[in-house]
Order: structure tokens, then sequence, then C-alpha cells
């Protein structure tokens, strides 16, 4: 498949839907009822991680039951970056010298790094980095009126 890979219908929304075109062409899965309850096998730094961001992507609109394998992997290559740079500034940094005297790579670089580049992968999907989100935009949800909505109802008052 080429080209860009299409917005979601939330996006769509959050970001004011642009191209006017209609919305609706994505299938919509349920969005759960409460907060999701952590994926156990989740590690602790996932865990927190989980706890930190799943409420903000409800919040959004950007979370579904179907997205909770893809928010589980984001977690889990949180909690294993975290891990990865704690073992890197206590084993020594990331070049180590040996007992002979040479020089080498830390095994942790690699697992951070890979962790790393896993994190802005998933990290994109959901919106939750400052270039992906660069387009969206939170419209109002009706709770609150905006300005124009406001004025346009003391205009209509006074007809």
């Amino acid at each position: 498949m080429r080209g860009r890979k299409p917005k979601p219908d939330a996006v769509k929304r959050l970001s004011g839907n642009p191209g006017k075109r209609p919305l609706g062409g994505t299938p919509q899965p349920p969005v759960p009822e409460g907060t999701p309850y952590v994926p156990r096998h989740l590690c602790d730094e996932g865990k927190r991680e989980w706890r930190r961001v799943v409420g903000v992507l409800l919040d959004l609109g950007l979370y579904t039951e179907v997205d909770r394998a893809a928010l589980a992997m984001y977690c889990q290559a949180w909690g294993r970056w975290v891990e990865a740079e704690r073992e890197l500034d206590e084993s020594g940094g990331e070049v180590l010298k040996s007992d002979k005297g040479n020089f080498y790579q830390n095994p942790w670089l690699h697992v951070a790094n890979r962790a790393w580049d896993q994190l802005r992968k998933a990290m994109v999907e959901f919106g939750m980095t400052p270039s992906s989100r660069t387009r969206v935009t939170a419209v109002n949800s009706g709770e609150e009126p905006s300005l124009a909505d406001m004025l346009f109802a003391m205009v209509h008052e006074r007809d």
C-alpha cells in the first residue's frame, strides 16, 4: 500500500475536518465505558505509563477497545526503555572498558536504542509526538459554546 496512511475519524474530528468530507468511512470500534484495566503482563514502569496515558487518550477519543494491544506494546517498550536507561547509568555509560583495556559498547545501549525506536513508532500511531499532532486541534465537544456560537445566539435573540 503506497501513499500516506489515512487519518482516523477521531483525528479528523479533532482537527475540525478541514477537508469537509463526510466522516464515517472508518469502522468505529466501541469506546470502553470506564478506564480499561492495566494489562497484568506489563512491567512496573509499563503499568505506570498505562495509567498515565490511557485517560488522556480516552478523553481525546483516540482509544477504543481494539487499541489495547497497541497501547500495551507502547507501554512495555516504555518500561523497557526506562529500565535500559537506568542500567546504562548504573553500569558506567555507553562505552565500557574490558579487563584487558579494550573499549566496547554497553549492551544496554542496544536495548535502549531498540526500545526508543519502538516507542517512537508507537507514539506516532496515537498522536503522542509534537509532529504527529501538529494538525490536530481540539474542537469544542458541545459542552461549552464557542465565542462565535454565543455571538450568533445573541444576534438571533435580537431578531
